[in-house]
């Protein structure tokens, strides 16, 4: 309320004044508002693994559309030749299996098309550069999501393997044939394994049965000869052993 000075007048107290004068701050905008929460809901787990699922299906119908099986048939463009041939090959070798496409038949294709050992080099380098990518989508986009589902025994004693045992688990899902190779990628990137491990696994474990398509791509022109023989009898053989040895654990498992 004013005050009196000696002379009579009214005067304002320090408090009133500063009262009067003050002006009305708006209040600090709220973090949580509608940009951060699509935020949150753009970087959330399932909406990356949507993203990595989508990736995958337009992938998938790319491969439908452009079938690039038909290397085998009418080869690589003829503009194309020598090491930039290879070069493109082995890219385009990657990209396909990340899209699903069969390594046997990217393999047989390099064998034809750079003979033996050009093949198999090309081959294993597209065969890394495919898995080294399919295995960043999955850990970036994937890995957050699908962790927390892995409760069941038998997921979580894979995962375990996956995640201690790196280099020697990885090396045996190349080696043994039947595990598809897509397959293997995801479930690596979804466990807590290392870059390195999965590289030099993939590298090491998928020398043998890249070089015998390679060698039978190669010699596909003479299949009475003994290095097309001995390149199918070296796919034929894992793969019946893999066969009954799948056959076996299935009822194991079923006994169980």
């Amino acid at each position: 309320m004013p005050d009196a000075d000696r002379s009579g007048t009214a005067t304002a107290s320090p408090r009133a004044a500063a009262t009067e004068l003050a002006v009305p701050v708006p209040p600090p905008p709220r973090a949580g508002g509608p940009v951060a929460a699509c935020t949150r809901v753009l970087f959330s787990p399932y909406a990356r693994l949507s993203l990595l699922l989508a990736l995958l299906a337009g992938a998938a119908v790319c491969v439908l559309l452009f079938e690039p099986q038909r290397l085998l048939t009418h080869g690589l463009p003829p503009r194309l030749g020598g090491a930039a041939a290879a070069v493109v090959f082995a890219a385009a070798y990657g990209l396909c299996t990340v899209a699903f496409v069969p390594r046997p038949l990217l393999n047989l294709a390099a064998g034809a098309l750079f003979g033996s050992q050009l093949g198999l080099a090309t081959a294993l380098a597209g065969t890394v550069l495919g898995a080294g990518v399919a295995f960043g989508l999955g850990r970036m986009l994937g890995q957050d999501a699908l962790r927390p589902l892995l409760r069941g025994r038998w997921l979580k004693a894979a995962d375990g393997q996956l995640s201690r045992h790196g280099l020697r688990s990885m090396l045996a899902l190349r080696l043994f044939p039947g595990v598809p190779f897509w397959a293997a990628n995801y479930c690596a990137a979804v466990s807590r394994m290392g870059w390195l491990p999965f590289l030099l696994a993939t590298g090491l474990g998928s020398i043998p049965n890249t070089a015998a398509y390679a060698v039978a791509g190669a010699r596909a022109s003479a299949p009475t000869s003994p290095a097309f023989l001995v390149a199918m009898a070296c796919i034929a053989v894992p793969a019946l052993a893999g066969t009954v040895v799948a056959w076996r654990k299935r009822h194991q498992l079923r006994g169980r």
